[in-house]
């Protein structure tokens, strides 16, 4: 039996993206997560959408959340996975397995940075990547999210 699509995306974010606003910010930019999810709710609003903004430093909550995000009848996922964008095949599988949409975001731009970085599991199996537009490609994700 198959769950009827809500209008709910969830917005799920890796390892060390806490730390926005902190971190390396000529790489991520000066806003934080919270400012982020702000943007989001505003926009998700305006879109009819609502957001469910996580974040989590364990890969496993991140394959959970996608399990969940199709149980729940998400109509998409935002997923900024981090670091484990380059490393997880455990992701790679959770998108694979579920049949909810999920769209790969990064504040940078990972082609232009340390080879290690060109490599996506993520970008393998998401049905879209939007990337180097700062906080601002979470937006740009939302939007593609909302004519699905």
């Amino acid at each position: 039996m198959s769950v009827p699509i809500t209008n709910t995306v969830y917005v799920l974010n890796g390892p060390n993206l806490n730390l926005l606003g902190m971190r390396e910010p000529d790489i991520y930019g000066s806003e934080t997560l919270d400012d982020i999810a702000g943007m989001l709710e505003d926009r998700g609003r305006e879109l009819g959408l609502d957001i469910d903004l996580r974040q989590s430093n364990h890969e496993g909550h991140l394959v959970d959340w996608l399990h969940e995000a199709q149980a729940e009848g998400a109509k998409a996922v935002l997923l900024n996975a981090g670091a484990y964008t380059h490393t997880s095949i455990a992701l790679l599988d959770a998108i694979r397995a579920i049949r909810t949409p999920v769209i790969e975001v990064h504040l940078s731009d990972p082609s232009t940075r340390e080879e290690f970085r060109h490599l996506s599991y993520v970008g393998m199996a998401a049905i879209e990547t939007v990337q180097g537009l700062g906080a601002q490609s979470y937006s740009v994700a939302l939007d593609a999210a909302a004519k699905l």
